[in-house]
């Protein structure tokens, strides 16, 4: 089975070294459009409502303290099959040269993370689930374009 940092392990091949940061939201992005183009999760890892965002906790314990990811030393991009890759490649082609804050500014304005945060405030911690359901629900509901 495809693990998250498989998948992380991909967008580093793809895109080189990146931020953690932006790493974990395009993971976050990447398990979104899987729900919806693919009708099922890419990777069995739990996504949370953390105050910076969505995070993967198993992608974070891998690369914690490091600013700048590199390589994800448990990953095998190859584990992906041809779905995973392309979708991988579609939210690469989309969000893979915005920057981190723009990422995570586009997070905290979507229903997926707003919803699962609920009533915390600004900066409070949180490990809240986001759910496949409420991603594919969200992102199924947007136009084509986006």
């Amino acid at each position: 089975m495809v693990s998250v940092h498989d998948v992380a392990s991909r967008i580093l091949e793809r895109k080189g070294p990146m931020t953690a940061w932006k790493l974990q939201k395009l993971v976050y992005y990447c398990q979104a459009w899987s729900l919806v183009w693919d009708e099922q999760p890419m990777f069995p890892e739990r996504i949370e409502a953390w105050a910076n965002g969505p995070v993967c906790p198993q992608l974070y314990n891998e690369h914690r303290g490091q600013f700048t990811v590199s390589e994800i030393p448990s990953g095998n991009p190859e584990k992906l099959n041809l779905d995973a890759k392309e979708t991988v490649d579609a939210v690469l082609e989309y969000y893979g040269n915005r920057h981190s804050q723009w990422l995570s500014d586009l997070t905290h304005m979507e229903a997926p993370w707003i919803d699962a945060r609920g009533d915390r405030q600004p900066g409070e911690r949180s490990n809240q689930e986001i759910t496949h359901e409420a991603m594919a629900g969200f992102y199924t509901s947007l136009p084509p374009n986006k």
